[in-house]
């Protein structure tokens, strides 16, 4: 390829055709203008930031030496992706990250055949990887070095330590028995989200630390003689180069699943990378390519603080040589999770036997802080959402008090402890569900869409929400005093409302919805037009949109509190009034809020026509900001108006709502 000075290597990457017609010698610029390009634009919109600068010359490496358009390719977890998208033709999306009009920050089969699966959970991309695999065997398209030797290769990149993940395990168990090529690399930057938790996270360490090239080198061939399938690896170190001989690893962790081990090696060598590859690309066994990495490669304050940098807001660096460089994150008001780390830490002051725990995500949930202040009484026990669960069962048996912070997307991971361990036994161990509902950017992969519906199912539970930072506070005492079983509070990815600020917040009491507009404080002297009961944080656009109305309609607004038990007793009074009851939540019309207050009517013989609902559509949102998406599922303040007057304004009895209209439903 000529070279014009000037003129950036990135704007001829139109595909990764592209890239395997450069000279090995000009990879290193290249990968300097892929983290520029993605530094720039994360800067502009936020993003996954230091997983991604991690990966770049892995990135250019594999797609120098295989084809993906014909090979197959599978990330875990999908945060490592932007260096993929940019060399596969994405690179004009790239203004438009993790919005509708750019590109996912996650795998996206819509956008790319080069992307096979939405991927945003840890820990699914071997056993993914070992299906594809079987599949191309029972087509006859899988590659064989004798009789089909332009088949189809099979790779699948594992960073951040989803390894460790209890579904990595099984592929991993998985992967040994396949009698072909198939090759995992192991990305390994030592980092998770955070800091990596555990025993195996401790196996890594060590070997990055005590392996020497020579080291590997040293008893490869007896090793081979006496480990279980080692007849099977021999014959796949006689098929090595021998840069991959000399660095088959003696000791390796994933040789006792049958899979030749190879490394660790520099992950940022770009020749070292490309010669490893193309070894490894024609051993016909299951083996494991291990990589050592830098998270936030290229860009000093992402090396120096990972975790902080794995998927920040916009933000802005200012470098001076007097005063250094100082940081300035865009910051649009106290969220949430700042609101909960407040709370939690508070409560677990007052209360000994609390305790609580969090999967990989310290930082992203709150509870670093409780972490550093009871390191007896919190943990982070890495990406295992399954198991943390277990665990707090079992404090919870033991007399403790267990808050278990999870993000809504993760929480479905953990559903089958939830019902074994924790409900089925009636034990309370209590739920802080973070980024419940839509999350913006993140997307599909992400939106908290199913966590109440799930939960509704388990017997004795008790599931809250909340709408601003007082209502949190009040929920979480709640649940600190409640035994009967598993309990849960909801809240988004978003800043708290200061809307009620200086109004007392009520404690809560099971299964009691709380007046928000007190001149309906008695029926009887005032009716409303229309009563709208909200579940979490929409009540305060229900609250806007009553304002909006005034003069016009009567809406009282009712923070409902509790999807599980509901108010049975307000919604029996107001239907037995004839009054139009209007539901709405962040969270799917499919088994929510709206559809537990028409089973509560409906166990009460009421009539149910009158009642409309207002929730995410059964169907996909995409990534944009969190105001777009809610705008888009009529959630919003114009989405409960237009709720509100249809609600009043009909008497339908059913509606049929076009596949890209909010969802309204009368029942």
């Amino acid at each position: 390829m000529s070279d014009t000075p000037g003129t950036m290597l990135l704007d001829r990457v139109n595909g990764p055709e592209d890239l395997r017609s450069m000279p090995i010698e000009d990879l290193e610029r290249l990968a300097a203008e892929i983290r520029a390009a993605i530094i720039a634009q994360v800067q502009r919109s936020g993003g996954h930031l230091a997983p991604n600068l991690g990966v770049v010359e892995l990135t250019i490496a594999l797609h120098y030496v295989f084809d993906f358009s014909y090979d197959r390719l599978l990330f875990d977890v999908g945060h490592q992706c932007y260096p993929h998208k940019l060399l596969t033709g994405r690179a004009p999306l790239l203004n438009g990250l993790r919005t509708s009009k750019g590109m996912s920050g996650f795998p996206e089969p819509a956008e790319s055949v080069y992307d096979l699966f939405r991927v945003g959970h840890a820990g699914t991309g071997i056993s993914t990887a070992v299906g594809m695999a079987r599949g191309d065997q029972l087509s006859g398209e899988m590659y064989d070095p004798e009789r089909n030797p332009g088949g189809r290769r099979v790779v699948t990149l594992v960073g951040d330590a989803s390894i460790v993940n209890g579904v990595a395990m099984e592929g991993l168990n998985n992967a040994g028995t396949l009698g072909r090529q198939f090759l995992v690399v192991l990305n390994d930057n030592g980092m998770s989200i955070s800091k990596p938790q555990g025993a195996i996270a401790g196996y890594f360490d060590r070997v990055r630390v005590s392996h020497t090239y020579a080291d590997l080198k040293k008893g490869a061939k007896e090793l081979l003689s006496r480990i279980p399938g080692g007849g099977v690896i021999r014959g796949a170190y006689h098929r090595a180069g021998e840069m991959t001989k000399a660095l088959i690893n003696e000791d390796s962790w994933f040789e006792k699943f049958n899979l030749l081990t190879v490394g660790p090696i520099d992950g940022h060598h770009l020749p070292t990378l490309i010669e490893f590859l193309t070894e490894a690309r024609d051993i016909d066994r299951p083996m494991v390519l291990h990589v050592k990495t830098t998270k936030g490669k290229g860009l000093d304050i992402a090396e120096a603080d990972a975790t902080a940098f794995h998927s920040p807001k916009a933000f802005r660096v200012e470098r001076d040589e007097k005063l250094g460089c100082r940081v300035e994150i865009k910051s649009t008001g106290r969220s949430f999770t700042a609101a909960f780390a407040d709370a939690i830490s508070d409560l677990m002051r007052r209360d000994e036997r609390a305790v609580a725990c969090t999967a990989a995500m310290p930082d992203g949930t709150g509870i670093s802080r409780v972490l550093d202040q009871f390191p007896d009484r919190a943990w982070d026990t890495g990406i295992c959402e399954s198991h943390a669960l277990d665990m707090m069962a079992g404090l919870a048996r033991t007399g403790f008090k267990p808050f278990f912070a999870v993000y809504s997307t993760f929480l479905q991971r953990a559903f089958d402890q939830a019902f074994q361990e924790v409900a089925l036994q009636g034990l309370p161990v209590r739920l802080c569900i973070d980024r419940a509902g839509l999350v913006g950017g993140d997307g599909a992969v992400h939106h908290g869409f199913c966590d109440t519906a799930l939960l509704r199912t388990l017997p004795g539970a008790a599931i809250t929400a909340a709408i601003d930072e007082p209502s949190l506070v009040a929920a979480l005492e709640f649940m600190r005093t409640y035994e009967e079983g598993l309990s849960a509070v909801r809240y988004p990815r978003d800043t708290v409302s200061a809307r009620l600020a200086g109004e007392p917040c009520p404690p809560f009491e099971l299964g009691k919805a709380r007046l928000l507009t007190d001149e309906f404080a008695d029926l009887n002297e005032r009716r409303p037009d229309v009563a709208v009961l909200a579940f979490g944080v929409p009540a305060i656009d229900a609250m806007e949109a009553a304002d909006r109305l005034r003069g016009e309609y009567g809406v009282a607004v009712w923070d409902a509190r509790f999807a599980k038990p509901v108010d049975a007793a307000l919604i029996g009074d107001l239907l037995r009034r004839r009054i139009p009851v209007v539901t709405v939540e962040d969270h799917s019309i499919v088994g929510g809020f709206g559809s537990a207050v028409i089973d509560a009517a409906q166990e009460m013989w009421l009539d149910t026509s009158c009642i409309t609902r207002v929730g995410l559509p059964d169907d996909w949102i995409m990534q944009d900001s969190r105001a777009e998406q809610r705008r888009i599922a009529g959630i919003d303040a114009d989405g409960v108006i237009r709720a509100i007057r249809l609600a009043a304004d009909t008497g339908a009895s059913s509606l049929s709502v076009p596949r890209s209209a909010p969802v309204h439903e009368n029942t």
